[in-house]
């Protein structure tokens, strides 16, 4: 039908408008919080990208639901405005045939959801845990950037290097400051290098240098030329990656039923349900009265999804618990919806035939 195909397509596009403005606040707010844990030293510059993308993986079935709710939301909204749907109701179709074009527009994105749900997103927030864990148990000498001091893991000394020779395996000008049994300790050489000895044992290599070593306050400085100069890297020890039940495949949480785990099924399922029954509420929700205000209907929305979703959250973190039982955390949240969907289908078809009633 022509008003189907009318209605996907402004379905769509609006999905898409809303989609990408939702997926710009979340990559602005993230890469900010990134760049401050890189700026306080806690994460390696070079690993902003990389976890910001993990990130996006984990958030998408959020967008994703919130972009079809919104789109379809909008959409039919906009045909009460423009008085659309007193055609529709006038020409003897009811408010309940739109569920056809809805479904047909919110079931392929419903899959998405749950592929991403179940599968993609604890794998994302899988891969990121370990990247993170990866980039904190390198040494310290291998995070140094060039122009930039960087303090060790130990917070007992501090590295500067000026720049990166020609052939990228030496630096430039670099200065070590250190604290050994009380005094302070300074080394500032023309060059350096990294060099593994057959033990396995790492040492930084100055050479052509100074060090100056004292304790502050005091005149007592000890000034040494050298020329070359070793000092040993301390490699962290990998304390290994633990898998949580967000981080765990789903064939892994279903042959350990435990209560976190079940917990962690009831949200990864309850996601593209969500979806879902979202999908078709924005159906009755997008009733717009236009003495009452444009943005009333989209508030009362936005306040049904909210609700939704803490609800879902809420039965999660009751089976993980173990204060419900898998069996009614995996449905009651979904059909306590799908009665409100009902009685908002009900209501509108009510008054709309009062209202032909009394005209």
């Amino acid at each position: 039908m022509i008003y189907q195909r009318v209605a996907l397509r402004e379905f769509a596009n609006t999905a898409v408008a809303v989609f990408v403005a939702l997926l710009a606040i979340m990559l602005t707010t993230q890469l900010i919080r990134l760049l401050a844990e890189a700026a306080g030293g806690k994460l390696a510059s070079e690993a902003v990208l990389a976890l910001m993308g993990f990130a996006t993986v984990g958030y998408l079935p959020t967008l994703l639901s919130l972009s079809l709710f919104i789109a379809v939301l909008l959409s039919l909204a906009r045909a009460y405005r423009d008085s659309e749907m007193v055609v529709w109701f006038s020409s003897g179709l009811s408010l309940a045939a739109w569920l056809r074009p809805v479904l047909l527009f919110a079931v392929p994105i419903v899959i998405i959801i749950a592929v991403l749900s179940i599968f993609l997103s604890p794998w994302a927030l899988s891969k990121s845990q370990e990247f993170r864990q990866k980039m904190q148990s390198r040494d310290d000498a291998s995070q140094v950037a060039p122009g930039s001091f960087k303090e060790s893991a130990m917070a007992d000394r501090v590295f500067f290097v000026e720049a990166v020779a020609g052939d990228e395996k030496q630096v430039r000008n670099v200065f070590i400051s250190s604290v050994q049994h009380g005094r302070l300790g300074v080394m500032a050489a023309a060059k350096g290098y990294q060099q593994t000895l057959d033990n396995g044992d790492r040492f930084l290599v100055l050479e052509n240098g100074r060090r100056y070593e004292g304790v502050p306050g005091q005149a007592d400085y000890r000034v040494m030329a050298f020329e070359r100069y070793a000092v040993r890297i301390e490699t962290r020890e990998s304390q290994g990656f633990v898998d949580t039940p967000k981080t765990l495949p789903p064939q892994k949480l279903l042959d350990d039923p435990t209560p976190a785990n079940l917990g962690q099924i009831v949200w990864r399922i309850g996601a593209p349900l969500a979806a879902l029954v979202l999908a078709l509420l924005a159906i009755p929700l997008s009733f717009v009265n236009p003495r009452a205000g444009r943005a009333n209907n989209l508030i009362f929305a936005i306040f049904i999804y909210m609700i939704y979703s803490n609800l879902i959250s809420i039965s999660q973190a009751w089976v993980s618990q173990g204060r419900l039982s898998f069996g009614w955390g995996i449905w009651v949240v979904h059909a306590a919806a799908v009665v409100l969907l009902l009685l908002l289908f009900y209501r509108r078809q009510v008054l709309f035939s009062w209202r032909r009633l009394w005209r």
